[in-house]
């Protein structure tokens, strides 16, 4: 399972349930349950029903809210890593980037400002 925290174990996500989870924040977006940056209570309330009804994991709203604040995060990463780049490709089979060894020092020298 996971690591045991107070409120339950950790939550676990294969790629199936991450695309499913992207899948249903999408639909509360649209129905209006994210007027702006953040879910309404009723948008949460909605998403965790939604996902335990769809996957069969009943993961708790603070589970969900963690993985959207990662997968922001990696988005946030995703769109500086391609900001401006040429020189990479997608591998879909990997689900990695491809890029020469160059173009990563050079991504990296840049986005932790290393000399």
């Amino acid at each position: 399972m996971g690591k045991y925290r107070g409120a339950g174990p950790s939550a676990t996500w294969p790629y199936d349930i991450v695309m499913m989870f992207c899948d249903l924040c999408l639909r509360e977006i649209a129905l209006g349950n994210r007027p702006s940056t953040h879910f309404t209570k009723i948008g949460w309330a909605n998403l965790v029903d939604s996902f335990k009804k769809w996957t069969g994991k009943d993961y708790d709203r603070i589970q969900l809210k963690n993985k959207w604040d990662q997968l922001k995060k990696e988005w946030k990463l995703w769109k500086d890593l391609k900001k401006g780049a040429t020189g990479f490709g997608w591998n879909p089979k990997r689900r990695t980037l491809d890029a020469s060894d160059e173009w990563w020092k050079k991504k990296i020298q840049v986005l932790f400002s290393i000399p």
